[in-house]
């Protein structure tokens, strides 16, 4: 086993939880995906309630 193989080892079983943190960045994804879209909504319903043109 060479040095860079123990320390990565050393380096996982020193943090159990890093297969949450993995399962955090996969549930980011989507949200930052999603995230520009509900900003251009969020705007335009803005916009249109200035103008009175929306519900």
């Amino acid at each position: 086993m060479t040095l860079r193989e123990r320390r990565k080892k050393r380096k996982r079983e020193a943090d159990p939880n890093h297969k949450w943190d993995i399962i955090d960045i996969l549930l980011y994804v989507p949200e930052l995906l999603f995230l520009p879209l509900r900003f251009l909504l969020w705007i335009g319903r803005g916009i249109l309630r200035l103008f009175q043109i929306g519900p």
